[in-house]
């Protein structure tokens, strides 16, 4: 996986669940870096199967396939009684449009019918860290965890939240966590991201702690490149990463040494 696919912000991506399988199915399974990309054309028509009849719902999982997310809106408001599931995915729409306010309220709306779905949760907390909320993001991520405990995704968003908050420490831990139950979490999922919003050394942060990630998963050419990003963005330094024990498995790599002998940005 290239780093430079997913983009630069991926460290930083605070990735949802849905907890229906309905929205990944219609979508065929989107990749992350497929979920942010421009709307489908007003002019494309979502295609339905025929064999039964269509539902809000059918209608409202199809258009967010299409990311054209305020016409699932309307269409899941249409459904003769808004579930807990329904709610949950009018919050991703909202979330995907960057309404956090209408995403937060939807998902509260499927907590007051579902308070147990860490799915959820998990999306709520995203909400959160999007806003730099990063403790209540914290308290959503916890909770969705305690009823989800080896969830490797929403211990990846809470790595990451942590290190938000630069308890790096504590996030290399939690990334650890995630990685032992998922050796490949830093992959490409399949579930749409929301880009978070940091400052250069949040930034420098987490693409240091993705490159490590990245590394101890095998993937030298996405640690390379979040390891540049994590160097021009003056986190660490070279001799830094060299002596690095994590980054051992890439010492043997031409680029890697090309990296490290380039001279310091001043």
């Amino acid at each position: 996986m290239s780093a430079g696919k997913v983009g630069s912000w991926f460290a930083a991506s605070a990735l949802l669940l849905v907890s229906s399988a309905a929205i990944s199915q219609a979508a065929g399974a989107q990749s992350a870096d497929q979920a942010l990309t421009p709307a489908a054309s007003a002019t494309t028509e979502p295609q339905l199967a025929t064999s039964r009849t269509v539902t809000a719902e059918d209608l409202g999982d199809s258009l967010m396939a299409h990311q054209r997310y305020q016409a699932a809106v309307a269409a899941y408001a249409k459904a003769p009684a808004l579930t807990a599931s329904l709610w949950n995915k009018m919050g991703i729409a909202y979330q995907m449009m960057l309404n956090a306010k209408s995403a937060v309220r939807c998902y509260k709306e499927s907590l007051k019918l579902d308070s147990r779905n860490p799915h959820v949760l998990n999306n709520l907390g995203t909400v959160y860290a999007s806003q730099k909320e990063y403790s209540q993001a914290d308290k959503m991520y916890r909770k969705a965890l305690k009823l989800e405990p080896r969830s490797a995704l929403i211990l990846k968003n809470l790595g990451t939240n942590e290190l938000a908050e630069k308890r790096y420490d504590k996030g290399w831990e939690t990334y650890q966590q995630a990685l032992a139950i998922d050796p490949h979490i830093f992959a490409d999922h399949a579930g749409p991201t929301v880009e978070n919003p940091s400052d250069v050394k949040e930034r420098g942060a987490m693409n240091y702690y993705m490159a490590l990630g990245c590394a101890r998963a095998g993937y030298t050419d996405c640690a390379l490149e979040y390891l540049r990003m994590a160097l021009d963005e003056g986190f660490t330094d070279r001799k830094k990463v060299a002596a690095n024990s994590e980054f051992a498995s890439l010492r043997s790599n031409q680029a890697f040494q090309q990296l490290i002998a380039e001279p310091e940005t001043p």
